[in-house]
């Protein structure tokens, strides 16, 4: 199977957990998704000082900087498998 479909897999597998990961976890998710669809994060933070969720958010995504598309699946394919136990 290729990486691509090996990622969509785990990406559908990931809705169908058993267990709802933690609130870091699902940033980990989040964050290999973004990198590995979008490459490095080009949007300007979140303005709102408030808006925790989205600040949560690009600062995983931001994490991942130069990270490759296909080291970001395969690192989403292996934290789904995880997840699955």
């Amino acid at each position: 199977m290729e990486l691509k479909e090996q990622f969509e897999q785990a990406v559908s597998n990931s809705k169908d957990l058993s267990q709802k990961p933690s609130n870091d976890t699902l940033l980990q998710l989040y964050s290999f998704y973004k990198q590995a669809t979008e490459g490095d994060v080009s949007a300007d933070p979140p303005s709102n000082p408030f808006d925790f969720v989205n600040k949560a958010k690009y600062e995983a995504w931001t994490a991942q900087k130069g990270m490759t598309s296909e080291s970001a699946m395969n690192e989403y394919i292996a934290l789904v498998e995880k997840l699955k136990g």
